[in-house]
C-alpha cells in the first residue's frame, strides 16, 4: 500500500484522541460554485444509522503535515475526479470545528474551507460523479451529489433536512459575489 492510498483510506487511526477523550482529526474542505451562483453537495449517510444523512461540502482529513490547500485538492480530486491546483482556491474562508456523531462514535472535527469558482464544463465534469477514487468507506456512506440554487438549499434547511455547515447557502451567496478576505469562524455541535 503506498503513502497516498494510506492517506485516502479514511483510516480510524487518522482520528486521535483529543484531551476530552473526543476523538479528532483536522480537514479541509471546498465550497464549488458554478458560473450561475449554484453549490455542490454531497449527500451521505451514517453506516451505524442509515436514517441519518445529511448534505455537505466536498473534503475531509488532512494528513499530518498536509498543507490545507493540498489536502483540499486531493479530497476534491478524490470525490469528485476534478483535478485543480491550489492557486486556484480563495481562502480559507471559513473555519468551522464540528462535533458529530459518526460509525459509533462522538468525533471532532476542526475545518478549513476554501472556495473554487469552477467553468461551466468543470461542473458538468463534477456532475458525472466520478467515484473511481473513492475509499470503500465513501463508497457504502455517500448517496448523491447536487448543484443547489441557493434559494432551494434554503428551504431545505428550514424543512428540517441537515445541511453543513450551517448557514452555508448564505455564505455561499456571499463568497460567489466575491470574498472581501473575511475569515468566518462557526463552531457546531
Amino acid at each position: 500500500m503506498t503513502d497516498q492510498e494510506n492517506v485516502t483510506d479514511y483510516p480510524e487511526n487518522e482520528w486521535v484522541p483529543g484531551p476530552d477523550g473526543i476523538v479528532e482529526r483536522t480537514a479541509a474542505r471546498v465550497v464549488l460554485l458554478d458560473p450561475d451562483g449554484r453549490l455542490f453537495l454531497i449527500r451521505g449517510h451514517d453506516t451505524a444509522d442509515p436514517n441519518h444523512a445529511w448534505w455537505f461540502t466536498v473534503g475531509g482529513g488532512i494528513a499530518p503535515g498536509e498543507d490545507p490547500k493540498q489536502g483540499a485538492v486531493r479530497e476534491l480530486f478524490e470525490e469528485t475526479g476534478l483535478e485543480v491546483t491550489p492557486d486556484r482556491l480563495i481562502g480559507p474562508v471559513l473555519r468551522r470545528t464540528g462535533l458529530f456523531h459518526f460509525i459509533d462514535r462522538t468525533r471532532r472535527q476542526y475545518e478549513k474551507f476554501f472556495v473554487l469558482h469552477v467553468s461551466e464544463a468543470e461542473a458538468e465534469q463534477v456532475s458525472s460523479w466520478n467515484q473511481d477514487h473513492l475509499t470503500d468507506l465513501e463508497k457504502d456512506v455517500l448517496d448523491e451529489v447536487c448543484w443547489w440554487e441557493l434559494d432551494d438549499l434554503s428551504a431545505l434547511q428550514e424543512n428540517g433536512t441537515k445541511v453543513f455547515p450551517r448557514g452555508i447557502g448564505e455564505m455561499a451567496r456571499e463568497w460567489f459575489a466575491g470574498w472581501d478576505g473575511t475569515l468566518k469562524i462557526i463552531e457546531e455541535s
